[in-house]
């Protein structure tokens, strides 16, 4: 089946196994990628928060699976980006939108550790596809 992005353009097909991780700044996207290539994952990082393109995620990583990780505002300020404010964020989630409607997992990170997410995310990938060798 063929995707489009919007304005009648088709996407690239997603490529097979591929994960895709988008979410506010501090989030976990980072750490979660890093832990799911380390249990065998082809996953990546995209940061669609600081795109003006919607599609950017399925353009550049071509994904299987899309992992969408929200934070709030207490939670992206307690993990260091003390200058946020609720615009800003707000501004994030804009940008964010087209993803948040097309993911596949969606993980809010707020009450969980690094360990937890990925708990909750490998749960969630279990049985979905096989791990790269």
């Amino acid at each position: 089946m063929t995707a489009y992005s919007g304005d009648g353009k088709s996407l690239p097909d997603s490529i097979e196994g591929r994960i895709a991780v988008v979410g506010v700044c501090a989030s976990g996207k980072t750490v979660l990628v890093e832990k799911l290539r380390a249990l065998g994952y082809d996953a990546h990082a995209c940061a669609q928060e600081h795109s003006y393109v919607p599609p950017m995620w399925r353009l550049l990583v071509r994904p299987q699976i899309l992992v969408y990780l929200e934070a709030s505002l207490e939670t992206v300020r307690q993990r260091g980006r003390v200058y946020f404010d609720a615009a800003y964020l707000q501004e994030q989630h804009r940008r964010l939108r087209h993803a948040r409607m097309h993911c596949d997992i969606y993980v809010n990170t707020d009450n969980l550790d690094e360990d937890g997410v990925l708990r909750v995310v490998a749960s969630a990938l279990e049985g979905r596809f096989h791990l790269v060798a």
